[in-house]
C-alpha cells in the first residue's frame, strides 16, 4: 500500500445484491435468506441508493402480527407498527440510508459502524450510485495482510523517519501482526510516538520493543 491507508474500496463486495422499492416482502425475506446478508440496499432510476431494507426491518412483521397494542404502545412503536403492515422494501426501508464512499478509509467506515451499530454500508460513488457493500468481516481483511509487507511499511514509514540515522541500528520483526522493533533506540522519548506510529500501520495487531537497556513493550 507504499504506506496510504487502506480504503473501502480496497476491501469491500462488488458483487450486491439489491432491491428496489416496489420489491414484495417475501422476495425481499427470500434475498436475505439466499445472499446470507443481515441487509439489502434499495434502489431506484439507476442505482441510487435511497434506502436499506434490514432483518431488523422484516421483524415486526412477525412480532406484531397478531397483537392487539395498548395507546402507549402505539405511539412509542409507530414505525414498527408501519413495518408490520408493510408489503414491499420501499415500505421497509430505513431512510436515507447511511453511506459510505469507496475512498474513506477503512478507519472511517469501522468507525461509523461502532457508532450506529451497524454491520453493513453501501458503498456509493459521487452521485449516490450504489458500487459495493462494506461489512465488518470486510474490514477485518487488513490484519491478512502479509507480515512481509507490514514489516516493510514500518521499516519506511516509521524506523526510516523517525529513526533515520545511522542505518540498521533500528530492526523491525513481525510476526502473525506483531511487530517488534530491536536494537539501539538513541532518543526512548520516541519509544511511545513509534508506537503510536507503528500501530497505525494496516494490519498490525501490536507492537513491542526490545531496546539495548532490555526489552521494554510500548503502549500496554
Amino acid at each position: 500500500m507504499n504506506g496510504s491507508p487502506y480504503t473501502v474500496g480496497d476491501v469491500m463486495t462488488r458483487a450486491v445484491v439489491a432491491v428496489g422499492r416496489d420489491t414484495p416482502f417475501k422476495d425481499v425475506v427470500r434475498l436475505i435468506q439466499e445472499w446470507k446478508v443481515s441487509a439489502l440496499p434499495v434502489l431506484e432510476g439507476e442505482g441510487r441508493v435511497v434506502g436499506v431494507v434490514s432483518e431488523a426491518d422484516l421483524l415486526p412483521k412477525e412480532e406484531l402480527r397478531d397483537s392487539d397494542p395498548d395507546r402507549l404502545t402505539q405511539l412509542r412503536r409507530l414505525s414498527d407498527l408501519a413495518r408490520a403492515g408493510a408489503l414491499t422494501a420501499g415500505e421497509l426501508m430505513s431512510s436515507p440510508a447511511v453511506t459510505v464512499h469507496a475512498d474513506a478509509t477503512v478507519a472511517q467506515a469501522a468507525r461509523v459502524m461502532a457508532r450506529l451499530r451497524l454491520k453493513r454500508l453501501p458503498v456509493v460513488d459521487g452521485e449516490g450510485l450504489l458500487r459495493g457493500v462494506v461489512s465488518r468481516v470486510d474490514l477485518l481483511k487488513v490484519f491478512l495482510r502479509p507480515d512481509d509487507e507490514i514489516a516493510g511499511e514500518v521499516r519506511r514509514e516509521v524506523v526510516g523517519r523517525l529513526f533515520p540515522s545511522p542505518p540498521d541500528t533500528v530492526g523491525v520483526e513481525v510476526a502473525d501482526g506483531v511487530v517488534t522493533l530491536t536494537g539501539r533506540v538513541p532518543d526512548t522519548s520516541l519509544v511511545p510516538v513509534a508506537a503510536r506510529a507503528v500501530r497505525a500501520v494496516e494490519g498490525v495487531v501490536d507492537v513491542e520493543f526490545r531496546v539495548a537497556d532490555g526489552a521494554l513493550t510500548a503502549g500496554r
